[in-house]
């Protein structure tokens, strides 16, 4: 629940300014695939019984969520950012759609749909995890980590090292698996985030030191009567 209502800062101050700024939206569209796929996967038509209740439910909330963090991008995105999510939620949603059918009325063995809609469940999950990659090659290309939050950094590791945990427990590859990566993925933002922290600053003066530069005339080529040799 935390790492799914951390971005509420971020829309916060989306709402706030009217405008998405540099924010990506990626992210949230990949965390509204996973948790799709992982609320199917938690049922009892996939999983045997509800031995995957927690997943379940914990997924399904993360479906309101995203869902509700992407309606306010779409809304206060311009027109060619608002394309692009609307196409990029289109065919997260069919894909996830074929899953459910395929798994619902052309498997018919239990285990082989487990293994079929964890398969897409991990792939989901991986790619969501690895979409903070975006932002953390625009936190390196401006030395600015103005557009990648603190707080969904911090809630992705301690997220991820919990269901890794259960996934060990419970001797389920398909939630043990992507949260090893996500473990991995979360120390790694946080290690970009304190290195660029610290010189968030550097670029903005850098640009006035260039500035002052470029407008300065040299006075040893001025005369005293102020005309250029």
């Amino acid at each position: 629940m935390l790492l799914y209502s951390a971005p509420i800062l971020t829309f916060k101050r989306v709402i706030k300014k009217a405008s998405v700024e540099e924010f990506s939206c990626i992210p949230y569209i990949l965390a509204l695939f996973s948790c799709l796929t992982y609320s199917w996967y938690g049922f009892p038509v996939v999983s045997y019984g509800w031995e995957n209740m927690t997943v379940c439910s914990i997924s399904s909330l993360g479906v309101l969520f995203e869902g509700t963090f992407i309606s306010i991008y779409v809304w206060f995105a311009p027109r060619g950012k608002k394309k692009q999510v609307m196409l990029m939620a289109s065919l997260i949603l069919a894909v996830f759609c074929m899953t459910v059918f395929f798994s619902s009325f052309s498997i018919h063995n239990h285990h082989i749909r487990k293994v079929f809609v964890g398969s897409v469940g991990l792939v989901s999950s991986i790619s969501m995890y690895g979409s903070p990659l975006v932002a953390m090659k625009q936190v390196i290309r401006t030395k600015s980590v103005e557009f990648m939050p603190f707080y969904l950094s911090l809630f992705t590791l301690f997220t991820s090292l919990t269901w890794m945990a259960y996934g060990v427990i419970g001797r389920d590859p398909f939630i043990a698996t992507p949260n090893c990566i996500g473990s991995i993925m979360g120390i790694l933002q946080l290690v970009v985030y304190c290195i660029y922290s610290k010189c968030k600053e550097a670029p903005k003066v850098l640009h006035d030191i260039e500035q002052a530069n470029v407008v300065k005339i040299p006075t040893s080529h001025v005369d005293t009567k102020g005309h250029n040799p």
